[in-house]
């Protein structure tokens, strides 16, 4: 990361393009064996949702994520939380 939080930039740029992007991507693919058409973003859902169904605390992976509220977060992910009610009601029962 460099001074300003940018990770990936190129010398004369604080970002790269998105063609030189889909080429690194498309060559790490390739040198992975990859064979399924994946992109960044399909990794970047796949962390936010080992994150929450791990119980990963939404409001972290909503910052993480870059998002400006857990709105955003939990309309997209809710689908992987559905235990939280129950780990809330045993804890309050528990608590009773």
């Amino acid at each position: 990361m460099d001074e300003n939080g940018y990770l990936i930039r190129t010398q004369r740029s604080p970002h790269r393009g998105h063609s030189t992007m889909q080429y690194q991507w498309w060559s790490a693919r390739k040198k992975a064996g990859i064979t399924r058409n994946l992109n960044p973003y399909s990794l970047r859902h796949f962390f936010a949702s080992n994150c929450l169904s791990k119980g990963v605390p939404i409001t972290d992976v909503a910052e993480w994520m870059g998002h400006s509220n857990i709105n955003m977060t939990f309309k997209i992910y809710r689908h992987l939380m559905p235990a939280s009610v129950g780990r809330a009601a045993r804890l309050l029962n528990e608590g009773l």
